[in-house]
């Protein structure tokens, strides 16, 4: 049962991303560095594995995250682009 709700939340992001792709008409780089519409997020999740929170005292700050990431993250709902505010 977790399996299953695991595969439909994870269909439900990639096509929610493909989606906003198409009505856009934008792109996102796959493995080859070649322009794709139909991403999946097998590819996109690695893309995000180097960013790192730093919480020191009164400061939080977001460490690797490049204009690349900024851009897809607005293919995204609200929820998820909390790392754009530093963007």
């Amino acid at each position: 049962m977790l399996m299953a709700l695991s595969l439909l939340v994870y269909n439900l992001g990639q096509r929610q991303l493909r989606i906003a792709l198409k009505t856009q008409k934008a792109t996102v780089k796959n493995q080859l560095k070649r322009p794709t519409e139909s991403p999946t997020l097998r590819w996109i999740f690695p893309c995000f594995q180097g960013i790192h929170i730093l919480i020191t005292p009164g400061v939080h700050r977001i460490l690797n995250l490049t204009k690349e990431h900024c851009r897809i993250l607005q293919f995204f709902p609200n929820a998820c682009q909390k790392y754009d505010l530093l963007c």
